[in-house]
C-alpha cells in the first residue's frame, strides 16, 4: 500500500517527519509530489534538500519529485491554476498502484498554496477511495498580535492522533533542520514555535481531512496568509468552490 504526499513547497515534509517514520516501520511505500514551481537553479536546489532529508529518513532520494511543471503556479499562485495542476497531478497519481492514504499540509489558513493542495487532494482521494491525513504547519488561530503558530492542530479539523516519538527521533528531527539551508530564514521563525508547541501540546499530532471542511473558512479570524501574503480568504474560497463543483460529485470522498 502506498501514502502519497500532495505538497505545496518542498520542505513542507520536514512538518511530517513523524507520519514518515510511522509509514516506514509499516512497509509502507511513501511517495512525495510537490505542486508549487520554482524557477531555474532554486528548484533543484530545493528538490536536492527535501531529497537529502529524505534520504537521511531511509527513503529512496527519487521517492520526491515535482509533479506540475508550465503551469504558471509559483509560491503563492498555486490557487489560481489548479486546473492544470489538477491534470498533472492526476497523471501521477495515476501511476501509483494500490493508494491507501494522502497526506496534506493542514487545512488551516496558513498558506494559500497549501490549502489549494487540499482542495485538489480531495479530489484525487475520491477518485480513488483513499483517506486524507492533514498535518499542520502553520497558523493563526486565535492568536491576536504574535504572528503564528507552528504544527497546532485546530480544532475545527476535528480530532487529533497522537504519533508518539522516542526521545533519539525528537532529538534528530531537531537537528534535522539542518537539511534546509537555503530556507533558513523560514525555519529559523518556524522550528523555535514548533518544538515549544510539542512540549505545550502533548506532542504530534494529525487530523483527518472532511471534504466538507473545504467550503468553511478555516478558522475564525484572520488569515495567516491574508496578513501576512496579502492573499484574500474570499479569492482562495472561490477558487475552491469552482474546482470541487466540477470535480467532486455530491457526496463522493473518502469515507
Amino acid at each position: 500500500m502506498s501514502l502519497v504526499y500532495i505538497l505545496a513547497h518542498c520542505d513542507d515534509e520536514y512538518a511530517a517527519l513523524p507520519l514518515i517514520l510511522e509509514a516506514k516501520a509499516a512497509g509502507q511505500d511513501q511517495v512525495f509530489l510537490y505542486v508549487a514551481e520554482n524557477r531555474g537553479a532554486v528548484a533543484d536546489r530545493r528538490l536536492g534538500e527535501t531529497r537529502a532529508f529524505l534520504a537521511d529518513l531511509g527513503l529512496a532520494r527519487d521517492s520526491a519529485t515535482y509533479a506540475v511543471s508550465g503551469a504558471e503556479a509559483y509560491d503563492g499562485q498555486v490557487h489560481r491554476h489548479m486546473d492544470a495542476c489538477l491534470d498533472q497531478l492526476r497523471e501521477r497519481v495515476a501511476r501509483i498502484p494500490h493508494v491507501e492514504k494522502f497526506v496534506i499540509a493542514a487545512w488551516e489558513g496558513g498558506h494559500a498554496d497549501h490549502d489549494a493542495c487540499a482542495a485538489m487532494t480531495a479530489v484525487l482521494a475520491a477518485e480513488r477511495g483513499a483517506a486524507i491525513e492533514q498535518f499542520s504547519l502553520y497558523n493563526r488561530r486565535g492568536l491576536g498580535a504574535l504572528p503564528f503558530q507552528a504544527c497546532a492542530p485546530i480544532p475545527e479539523n476535528g480530532p487529533v492522533r497522537r504519533i508518539p516519538l522516542s526521545p533519539g527521533q525528537w532529538l534528530n528531527w531537531a537537528l534535522l533542520v539542518r537539511r534546509y539551508p537555503s530556507q533558513a530564514a523560514s525555519w529559523l521563525g518556524l522550528w523555535p514555535s514548533m518544538f515549544a508547541g510539542f512540549v505545550l501540546r502533548g506532542g504530534y499530532g494529525v487530523q483527518r481531512l472532511d471534504p466538507a471542511r473545504l467550503a468553511e473558512r478555516p478558522h475564525e479570524g484572520d488569515l495567516l496568509y491574508e496578513r501576512r501574503f496579502g492573499v484574500a480568504y474570499a479569492e482562495v474560497a472561490e477558487a475552491v468552490k469552482a474546482l470541487l463543483a466540477r470535480e467532486l460529485r455530491p457526496g463522493s470522498g473518502p469515507a
